[in-house]
């Protein structure tokens, strides 16, 4: 999600315009005009804690105005410093910049609502119309050639007299930020390279459009002769879905994974389950006025020339130079180091899965729209787990609790809830706490957590900050949020969850503690290199399956009873159960990002590439990726993750490793003097120092992909 940095809204069209784009909003055009002061989105933040967003005041009508408002006070605070008639130094230029752009900042965290939380039809309208007008703004930072100066005149002094660690981080960080973005370029080059990002920004905008239209459009409505093996509470809330979109006694299936994923595991009608998946996966490829295709293929052909105006020969290896990878050849290797085993695993669960259906008489073939259906009998043969038996102990309520007591016993926080109407919310969902340090008091910040679905929300779940931790002006405390997509139960039901999602959760507060943890002087080293980001919130997700959390968390939603001690003994036993379903779907949307970028993009067909690339790597039959290239908002509705995909398994050998370690700490994953250096090394630095130097302080090596292996239940590679 957005950074409060400058530099994130500075360079959001550019190479962060995906994060940002969620993070921002859009309002109609409109002949009534309202003064700064009428305006909301434009004023300071006001009440307790610091001061909070007014979302209980925000209007899709004001969005306009506040971003181009903000803009204009931006390019205003950046004229000031690269106009500046005094010597170039840190101070005036490099702490100047950080201070600059507040009331965008501000503007962005009512964008991101209104984008990602309750998108609407005019809020679309206005956002189609400002990302140009974004990307003409960060051009006019990224290419102010005074500026620049300015930033290359405090990086070569820093070069011969370094600066203080966290200084020269954002020295180093600004100056190769404006290099990659096209500073040394001249002028017809830059002209042209501000022209690419402004048509990007608008392909961006189209794509995502393109995705949610076919998300929100396409929905399956069942009758109740069709609910065969779908459990009652998920019945009672697409029921309620159904009502709520004027399909009164019938049920409906929405076309979104939280939506998706229990019915194609637990209906038993085989056409609807065809024709479910079918929806999902055709999100953005059905040949309509809203098919991604050609996009994507417009989108590559830009990316690629815009990093050879630089002198690269592909935007794999422009991007990669400043994350923990480097190359793309070393991303690639570790991929491919994996990919072997996880498809073999896959041909096991095939076919596993294949003699169940037998058995049964069923007399089919397994399908994509099998694979999760006879996944769960194959779970329930061979390990007598029912995830459905086990759902029944995975309560919301329940386990923000497990999350609550982590952070506690790790990062010594308190959560404690926020008076109901003390703090402005953007929805009756939403639910806020306060954070404070167990011992002293202190306090840290708030917590918002947006845990349902609904119309106009995107897909997934995510983690945001509304204002980061700095000190260069004085410490600021932390509004952060989670937010997710669990079906909305019928009034007086408890939302259970699967384990997966329950994992998720889990995997997202690991954002939330990053944010909470920082540690930093000055908003810039609030970022992150990209596949090391998601190693903090991957590794919480260990907690989960910890006695401590699964004994005093995991409770019968009936009975209040604890989970039996049998069902935790199948859990663990079943771990790596379904691994190479998981993996081979993540890594083969990993590959495709990658071998996309890294092909000639001139005449590219997509949809043929992706069917000659996934038969190239001998991709099974009976699943797709888990991201179709139609629809992989990560890459193509931004710049985020272009690339970059591959990182969550390049942060999961990060994971593994660490956990290894907390496995082998006299007080296992609760170790006190462990928990201190994870703290110390891998939460609060945020991008203060080096990843790879930041994981060897707290591990003493580097990590290895052994580890992973292990942790998936993969053959392990022998070291020669």
């Amino acid at each position: 999600m957005i950074s409060k940095s400058i530099k994130a809204a500075l360079l959001c069209s550019i190479v962060l315009f995906a994060s940002c784009k969620k993070d921002e909003k859009q309002s109609e055009n409109t002949e009534e005009t309202t003064t700064m002061s009428d305006n909301v989105l434009l004023q300071e933040w006001t009440g307790p804690y610091e001061g909070v967003p007014a979302f209980d005041k925000m209007n899709v009508a004001d969005i306009k105005e506040a971003v181009e408002k903000g803009m204009e006070l931006n390019l205003a605070d950046i004229d000031a410093i690269a106009n500046n008639t005094e010597p170039a130094t840190f101070e005036n230029t490099i702490v100047a910049m950080e201070a600059s752009g507040k009331t965008l900042n501000d503007v962005f965290t009512y964008y991101g609502i209104l984008s990602s939380n309750m998108s609407s039809p005019e809020f679309r309208k206005i956002q189609g119309e400002l990302a140009p007008k974004l990307s003409d703004f960060s051009s006019k930072i990224s290419q102010n050639s005074k500026l620049f100066q300015r930033i290359k005149t405090v990086y070569d002094a820093s070069q011969k007299t370094p600066l203080e660690a966290e200084a020269q981080r954002v020295v180093d960080l600004t100056y190769k930020s404006f290099e990659m973005n096209g500073a040394n370029l001249d002028a017809a080059k830059k002209e042209r390279y501000a022209a690419i990002n402004k048509e990007l920004s608008s392909l961006y905008n189209d794509f995502s459009d393109h995705v949610l239209h076919d998300e929100e459009n396409y929905v399956t409505y069942l009758t109740k002769d069709q609910l065969s093996g779908l459990a009652e509470g998920f019945v009672k809330s697409a029921a309620k879905i159904a009502t709520d979109k004027g399909q009164e006694g019938k049920y409906a299936i929405t076309n979104t994974r939280s939506s998706m994923d229990p019915f194609l595991t637990y209906s038993t009608e085989r056409e609807l389950r065809k024709q479910v998946w079918t929806n999902y996966y055709s999100r953005g490829d059905n040949g309509d006025e809203y098919d991604n295709n050609a996009l994507i293929a417009q989108i590559l052909k830009l990316r690629r020339e815009r990093v050879e105006l630089l002198g690269y020969d592909n935007y794999a290896q422009w991007r990669l130079q400043d994350r923990m990878a480097k190359t793309p050849e070393n991303a690639m290797e570790l991929m491919n180091a994996v990919w072997p085993a996880a498809i073999g695993r896959v041909a096991e669960e095939v076919a596993d899965m294949q003699t169940v259906a037998n058995e049964n008489g069923d007399n089919i073939t397994i399908e994509p729209w099998d694979y999760r259906f006879y996944a769960e009998k194959v779970r329930k043969k061979k390990y007598d787990l029912d995830s459905d038996e086990v759902k029944q102990y995975l309560q919301l309520d329940k386990l923000t609790q497990a999350l609550f007591y982590t952070a506690g016993e790790l990062f010594n926080f308190a959560f404690t809830p926020v008076e109901e109407g003390k703090v402005p919310v953007f929805h009756e969902d939403v639910k806020v706490w306060e954070v404070t340090d167990k011992d002293s008091g202190k306090h840290i910040g708030l917590w918002y957590l947006d845990p349902y679905a609904r119309e106009g929300k995107r897909s997934g779940a995510w983690a945001t900050t509304y204002r980061s931790f700095t000190s260069f002006e004085g410490e600021t405390n932390v509004l952060a949020s989670n937010n997710s997509n669990f079906v909305k139960p019928a009034p007086g039901e408890a939302v259970l969850v699967s384990w997966d999602d329950a994992t998720t959760f889990f995997h997202e507060f690991g954002h939330a503690l990053h944010f909470f943890s920082a540690n930093v002087k000055y908003p810039t080293l609030n970022g992150g290199v990209r596949d090391y980001t998601e190693f903090q919130s991957q590794l919480l997700e260990r907690w989960l399956s910890t006695d401590e959390v699964i004994n005093q968390f995991l409770v019968h939603n009936k009975t209040g009873e604890p989970i039996p001690a049998s069902l935790v003994a199948k859990i663990k036993k079943a771990s790596t159960f379904n691994q190479g379903f998981g993996t081979t779907e993540y890594l083969a949307s990993a590959l495709m990002d990658m071998k996309l970028h890294l092909a000639d993009p001139t005449n590219i067909d997509i949809d043929k590439f992706e069917r000659e690339a996934l038969a190239e790597l001998n991709m099974p039959k009976e699943l797709p990726m888990r991201h179709r290239t139609p629809h992989f908002g990560h890459v193509f509705s931004g710049e985020g993750y272009a690339t970059a995909y591959y990182g969550y398994m390049w942060a999961d050998v990060l994971t593994a490793d660490a956990s290894e370690a907390f496995a082998e700490a006299p007080g296992g994953f609760y170790d006190k003097d462990l928990a201190a250096k994870l703290v110390k090394y891998l939460f609060a630095p945020r991008n203060a120092m080096d990843p790879a130097e930041a994981y060897r302080l707290f591990r003493g090596r580097d990590a290895k992909i052994e580890a992973l292996m292990r942790d998936r239940g993969f053959p392990v590679p022998t070291t020669k």
